[in-house]
């Protein structure tokens, strides 16, 4: 078994190589990858007809998650996306293509109220984001712990996809006792499911 630390230090220099890549990509990789997404979430949607849908907004340097959230909200799919807490929890608020603001951590929110914790709960699908994903499921977050907490809250938890680049599903990630596995990932070149 691997030392703690050795696991804290592995994640935290894959995570370093992860964020590096993703500054490098270039305008038409990332245009690209956008569309590619675009298509795999929408035919996951379409297969699994989900009554309501959980889903970040991505950051600048993440696959973006926003063409498919205009997609969600044209085609009257409901999708909740998260509000970052102090106390390391998520609220979530309707996506209703409205304006955004800065949130914790720089990280931009959707403007909205919050909804009420069952709200969460009766989710569908769950589309989280992640630095990297391994072949058996392991997903590797970004370190803070949001959506491994907001997992854990659920006590029937739906199926949760990781949203990825093609190249950041590894054949392995290192993970600690309280890393959640996924039951698949969607990249823009792919949809896998553990």
């Amino acid at each position: 078994m691997v030392p703690n630390a050795s696991v804290k230090d592995a994640k935290r220099l894959l995570r370093a190589e992860i964020r590096s890549r993703r500054r490098t990509r270039s305008v038409g990789d990332r245009e690209a990858a956008a569309t590619g997404l675009t298509e795999q979430l929408i035919a996951l949607v379409s297969e699994r007809g989900p009554s309501l849908v959980a889903c970040y907004l991505s950051g600048s340097d993440e696959p973006n998650t926003r063409p498919f959230l205009s997609w969600a909200a044209a085609n009257g799919v409901e999708v909740l996306v998260p509000v970052s807490r102090i106390n390391g929890q998520l609220d979530w608020v309707f996506s209703s293509g409205g304006p955004e603001q800065p949130g914790l951590f720089g990280i931009s929110e959707m403007v909205g109220e919050a909804v009420a914790p069952s709200v969460f709960r009766s989710v569908d699908l769950l589309l989280i984001p992640a630095a990297a994903v391994d072949r058996s499921g392991m997903r590797m977050g970004w370190g803070r712990g949001y959506f491994d907490r907001a997992l854990a809250s659920l006590e029937e938890q739906p199926p949760v996809f990781a949203l990825v680049y093609d190249d950041e599903l590894l054949d392995e990630v290192p993970s600690e006792p309280h890393d959640r596995p996924v039951d698949g990932v969607v990249t823009p070149g792919r949809t896998y499911q553990f």
